[in-house]
């Protein structure tokens, strides 16, 4: 635990101020605070790919998130323990989020199979099979030491039947039930919840309400960002946050352009995580705040501008348009390097400017200015 903190106020989530739907907040955890509205990098295999936790933390991370599936694989349970827990092993001192791995399991369709009490999957990268209850996944959430544990979840690609939506609400219901019983320390992983429903207003509240009875200390809000149009992703978020405690932190799962953030924390979502920013990063696309460039077109060969002109991250501060797209031509490991840590610390600094915007009472006026 982080020594600063008092055991006691872990867990706490504070709203500091409000402005319209948007809201600036304070969560208390095992490892530190988290300010939000705040968007959290993906190290999906215990690292953010391309940069070392020192970059993480220099561009302002707060929390990031990792997940059971790819390391219940590899390297598993046995060995990150056996290191001291995720945060040892990976060297990163600040709160670490897990999701459930519920995601990757059912996008495997023809590699698992599913029943009530859980479901059984073929590893991607040997095919070797293995078995995911809510109770085993909590445990090794638990296990892993991080903050934030998902519960085990049933997300349906869009567009699905109402039979294979309300399927996965009942299922999800049951299985975050489990989840919470199978707790050993909720004083040190905090255990969020998901709520499905596809596209179906009827499904997302009924979901909300029987999530929302379990009094767990944040909710989650997944099946989004899975096939829908941005104007169905809009509706839905709003229709949901609105079916949700104004006293517990709200996670919309997936987003991760500047146009779906904006939207999300226009509609009262605090937390946010998408592998976009980097996986941009690693294909020469840099993230503006006005729409992204493509450093593999040729008019940025003598382009000797910053990267982003409104970014004063490191990489816009020290290197041109011109060069990155020079180590992209020259297949240099730097170029993604420098692209994924811009594109990360951009939307670092938007998430703190909108957290000051609404506690100036100009969120607005903000807004506005980035559409």
């Amino acid at each position: 635990m982080n020594p600063a903190l008092d055991a006691a106020a872990v867990g706490t989530f504070t709203l500091l101020a409000t402005d319209q739907r948007a809201r600036r907040g304070r969560l208390v955890l095992k490892h530190g605070i988290v300010e939000t509205p705040c968007f959290m990098p993906v190290g999906t295999a215990a690292t953010v790919k391309a940069l070392d936790p020192s970059e993480l933390e220099r561009l302002g991370a707060q929390i990031i998130l990792a997940n059971t599936y790819h390391l219940w694989l590899r390297p598993g349970r046995e060995l990150i323990v056996e290191a001291g827990g995720l945060h040892r092993f990976m060297n990163w001192p600040r709160p670490i989020l897990t999701d459930s791995g519920g995601f990757q399991v059912f996008s495997l369709e023809s590699q698992r199979q599913l029943d009530d009490d859980g479901v059984t999957f073929r590893s991607h990268i040997d095919g070797s099979s293995h078995r995911f209850t809510p109770e085993t996944v909590v445990a090794f959430q638990e296990a892993l030491g991080v903050d934030i544990a998902m519960a085990l979840d049933i997300c349906v690609a869009l567009p699905a039947p109402y039979e294979r939506l309300e399927h996965a609400v009942a299922a999800t219901t049951r299985w975050a039930q489990r989840c919470a019983e199978a707790r050993t320390k909720p004083g040190d992983t905090l255990l969020f919840p998901i709520v499905q429903g596809g596209l179906d207003e009827g499904l997302r509240a009924r979901s909300s309400a029987e999530l929302v009875a379990l009094d767990l200390p944040g909710y989650a809000i997944g099946g989004l960002s899975v096939g829908e149009t941005r104007e169905e992703l809009d509706r839905i978020t709003a229709f949901t946050t609105d079916c949700l405690p104004a006293d517990k932190p709200r996670y919309l799962m997936g987003v991760g352009t500047v146009r779906d953030l904006l939207a999300a924390v226009e509609r009262g979502v605090d937390l946010f995580d998408c592998v976009y920013p980097t996986r941009c990063g690693r294909n020469g696309r840099a993230m503006l705040r006005r729409g992204d460039i493509n450093l593999h077109n040729a008019r940025f060969v003598r382009d000797f501008t910053p990267l982003d002109p409104d970014c004063s991250c490191t990489v816009c501060t020290s290197y041109t348009r011109a060069y990155i797209a020079h180590l992209f031509r020259a297949h240099e490991m730097l170029g993604p390097r420098l692209v994924s840590y811009h594109n990360l610390a951009m939307l670092t600094q938007l998430m703190a400017e909108a957290r000051q915007a609404i506690t100036d009472g100009r969120w607005q006026r903000f807004n506005e200015t980035l559409q």
